[in-house]
């Protein structure tokens, strides 16, 4: 069996088409410009790439950019002065602040200072506890568009098996939330489970998200299954660094019906859903239906 290869990149390029259309309707009936402000705390040279990029597709997709950048040894006050300022901005409709943040800002305290209703990521207390429990939420970026990308590949989700390897609170908890509400039965696994192999072997979605190269192999993927890598990996072979995800995917291709790639699979699809997530909150700041396809 060959793998069928679920195009990230495809997906994303569709929703950001999908986002630039709702925005140039949002103009057009309503005068109202979707706005995402990114805030930036130091010189991380992986970071500053990252906030670049999401400010260029915000651009492209039709919306207000604001980029706001504090340095490394900027007080945590600061911070959260610039937050409220931004909370109370009615042409802001999105706050994001890029993660890690330095030693000593708690990034707890941060993201819960975050309005709700802006916190396109999806990580503010309110929303993890709406979206466990069914309710109206903002949705992580990166387990909203794995999601999208199984409802068509393999379809109807309801009655699967799924197994999510990795329980972090950016993926793998909210991944099996949005799992269990598509009707799925969801095993969440990790590094203490006992014979994770026949744990994933039992998966007819299976989703990676440790942080660990290769982990999940051929042997361990039920045939026919999809396989979704959200591990992004930088390894040194032959002496250069490549990316690589956390399945090992030459020999889970070998065997999955179909699979994500790794670059090129779920990384696109992280920022289209962070555009998308902007959409929704400024729809919602409005009181106007929201764009259909980029919830949950």
């Amino acid at each position: 069996m060959t793998a069928k290869i679920i195009d990230g990149k495809d997906f994303a390029a569709r929703v950001r088409g999908q986002v630039a259309e709702g925005v140039a309707r949002l103009k057009a009936g309503h005068g109202i410009t979707p706005g995402l402000a990114v805030v930036l705390v130091g010189e991380d040279p992986a970071s500053e790439v990252y906030v670049r990029n999401k400010g260029r597709q915000t651009r492209e997709a039709g919306m207000a950019s604001f980029e706001h950048k504090l340095p490394a040894d900027a007080p945590e006050a600061d911070l959260l002065a610039l937050i409220a300022r931004l909370n109370a901005d009615p042409a802001v409709h999105g706050i994001l602040v890029q993660l890690p943040l330095p030693a000593q800002m708690s990034a707890d305290l941060v993201i819960n200072a975050i309005d709700p209703a802006k916190d396109v990521d999806g990580f503010h207390i309110l929303n993890v506890g709406r979206l466990a429990t069914g309710q109206k939420a903002m949705v992580p970026c990166t387990p909203l568009g794995c999601l999208m990308m199984l409802r068509r590949h393999p379809g109807s989700l309801s009655g699967l098996n799924a197994v999510v390897v990795g329980r972090s609170n950016i993926v793998g908890k909210p991944m099996a939330h949005l799992l269990l509400a598509e009707s799925c039965t969801v095993t969440v696994a990790h590094s203490r489970t006992r014979d994770l192999a026949a744990v994933c072997r039992g998966a007819d979605i299976l989703v990676a998200a440790v942080g660990r190269p290769g982990m999940i192999t051929g042997d361990m993927v039920k045939p026919g299954a999809t396989v979704i890598d959200v591990g992004i990996n930088r390894v040194e072979r032959e002496g250069r660094t490549r990316l690589v995800g956390d399945v090992d995917f030459a020999s889970a291709a070998s065997v999955a019906g179909a699979i994500t790639p790794v670059p090129g699979g779920v990384g696109p699809m992280t920022i289209a859903c962070l555009l998308a997530n902007t959409l929704t909150a400024t729809c919602r700041a409005h009181g106007l239906p929201e764009p259909e396809g980029l919830t949950p």
